[in-house]
């Protein structure tokens, strides 16, 4: 991609932005973990949650991710038809990965498949990864990220139910991929659901149940039931922080839902763990940027150490 001045403006900004997101979680998680920690009367879960809290301190002390597993950058992209970078935005945030790879420093995770090597710069074939929606008429671009880790992407699962299974069925394939798996995510965990017509769709839905806030709700009222259904379920393993006991399995239960087939009811899990690694920012078509996930995030607060060609930087201060 050939750069100009807005190419990297907006490189830097996502490069900082990815940094910032591996060392500070966003503000809904932090008061959700707070919420959990003040309602524990366990000591060892609470002692746990005050190590927790003391890692947070020290990744934003040291600057330095609060997790070794930085994970695989994912991307969802809702983007408006009218926004100037519209085409150069994948390879922007490819590169974005690249340098906050070095600058953060992220963990290099990303692995070829069948040739079995590591990239050594988290991207390879399909990485970092790229969902669109795109937006008639609009000039601006929603960009949420998200750091897939290998233990809380463990649980991931997705299948089709015949629809005489019902939604009973679905909660039961829920709990039971909870049991079997939720303990190596890292709880308490962040769980997504989706509901779908096939496999894909119901995967899709659940990716995107993960970026919705915690404490959200569906705006149907049978999947905000089943969100409290399986949220007061899977509370009731009693994993606890680090799935050494207490109270709480889960910091909450999203479910997104599409229409599905008459034959079929796709249904998909997957987690994020406790360090839920997500962001949200908003470019407008001048490239000045919104973040609604983490209050502490400014340019200047990275460092303004994005760019691996600083001197050639238009700069990414919030205008």
């Amino acid at each position: 991609m050939a750069y100009n001045s807005n190419t990297r403006r907006m490189t830097d900004t996502m490069a900082a932005f990815i940094g910032y997101t591996a060392k500070h979680l966003p503000d809904d998680v932090i008061d959700a973990l707070s919420r959990l920690r003040a309602e524990e009367d366990d000591p060892l879960a609470m002692e746990i949650y005050e190590l927790m809290f003391r890692n947070l301190e020290l990744a934003a002390e040291k600057d330095r991710p609060t997790c070794q597993d930085t994970g695989v950058l994912q991307f969802w992209i809702k983007c408006g038809s009218a926004f100037p970078l519209m085409a150069d935005v994948e390879s922007i945030l490819t590169d974005a990965v690249l340098t906050a790879t070095r600058k953060t420093p992220l963990r290099c995770n990303v692995v070829e498949t069948f040739d079995e090597y590591n990239t050594g710069t988290n991207t390879g074939t399909g990485a970092p990864t790229f969902w669109w929606d795109i937006i008639p008429g609009w000039d601006g671009c929603e960009i949420y990220t998200y750091m897939a880790g290998g233990g809380c992407s463990l649980p991931g699962h997705a299948m089709v139910l015949m629809p005489g299974q019902g939604y009973e069925e679905a909660v039961r394939f829920v709990m039971d991929r909870m049991t079997s798996y939720g303990l190596n995510a890292c709880p308490p965990l962040f769980v997504g659901v989706g509901i779908g017509t096939s496999v894909e769709t119901a995967a899709l839905n659940a990716k995107k149940a993960l970026l919705r806030p915690v404490g959200s709700h569906n705006e149907n009222k049978l999947a905000a039931r089943m969100e409290t259904l399986l949220e007061d379920g899977i509370n009731a393993i009693g994993f606890g922080p680090q799935g050494m006991g207490g109270k709480y399995s889960v910091i909450g239960v999203n479910v997104e839902n599409t229409a599905r087939h008459p034959a079929t009811l796709g249904v998909a899990v997957t987690v994020g763990c406790w360090s839920h690694r997500r962001g949200r920012i908003v470019f407008d078509r001048d490239l000045g940027w919104e973040v609604t996930t983490h209050t502490g995030f400014s340019y200047t607060s990275c460092g303004n150490e994005a760019s691996g060609a600083a001197d050639e930087s238009a700069g990414a201060a919030n205008d």
